[in-house]
């Protein structure tokens, strides 16, 4: 007598672990709460941002039916916080604006995650028997970094684009005191002028208005912010990078790096 299959997997994720499916149904409620809220303001930009959530939130089983893989519980909770965390609260709550940490702290696990799914690809390809060569851990390790810091660069790319045609000031600006530029040469060569103890900025308009800003500082658009970014990314990115070559060098045996490494069904 045939045994039946195990039925397929819904679009939300595994449900072995009662913790993370409690989850995943209290982090859906609140999107749909906050979608309804929205749609009853009219904010139709956020409404946008919650169906897009309710997608993302799908990410995790979706990656786990393509690459036929088992997501650690841990690493699952951490994606759909993320998620949570960066579209919700970051976006529609503005955590952006008030908590300053909001962004840097979503970039560097940003950087853990990419790592992440970096070191997954690299992992599973050497540990395939059809493979005819098998990838030394330290190898691995780098090349999940490098993939990290590609997605982190790319996301930046994306940024400045939106920036420069929608000015949705994605790249959030710094206000800094001192500058140094080559363009301030009075003699048009390339030295680099240094102007320092800058207490504003004014703005002077088309028409011949000018507006002091009370910045009280130069208005620096995005070059900080984006270098920031990228370097909590670097660190997120080196901190997974060095739990995948412990995971490699003692498969099977670090409880630690087990908690953040996908395991082939």
């Amino acid at each position: 007598m045939k045994q039946s299959q195990p039925a397929s997997r819904s679009d939300g994720p595994k449900k072995s672990n009662p913790r993370v499916a409690a989850l995943y149904v209290i982090l859906r409620m609140s999107v749909v709460a906050v979608l309804i809220a929205q749609c009853l303001n009219g904010n139709w930009e956020n409404v946008f941002l919650c169906i897009l959530t309710l997608i993302l939130f799908m990410l995790p089983s979706l990656i786990e039916r393509r690459l036929r893989i088992e997501l650690p519980d841990t690493l699952e909770v951490i994606l759909l916080l993320f998620i949570y965390a960066a579209e919700i609260l970051g976006e529609i709550r503005a955590y952006y604006i008030d908590f300053p940490f909001w962004d840097t702290m979503l970039h560097t696990l940003n950087g853990f995650l990419c790592a992440a799914i970096g070191f997954c690809l690299i992992d599973l390809l050497n540990r395939d028997k059809r493979i005819t060569f098998t990838l030394s851990p330290l190898y691995v390790a780098v090349t999940a970094f490098c993939f990290s810091m590609t997605v982190g660069v790319l996301w930046e790319f994306f940024e400045c684009a939106m920036d420069q045609f929608f000015l949705l000031d994605m790249q959030k600006d710094t206000v800094v005191t001192a500058i140094s530029s080559v363009m301030l040469d009075s003699a048009g060569g390339n030295v680099p002028t240094v102007v320092r103890d800058i207490q504003d900025v004014i703005v002077v308009h088309s028409d011949g208005t000018q507006q002091a800003l009370g910045l009280g500082g130069y208005l620096d658009i995005g070059l900080l912010d984006t270098m920031k970014d990228l370097f909590v990314n670097f660190i997120g990115a080196v901190v997974f990078s060095a739990v995948g070559y412990v995971y490699i060098k003692r498969r099977g045996k670090s409880k630690f790096a087990r908690r953040f490494i996908p395991q082939v069904r």
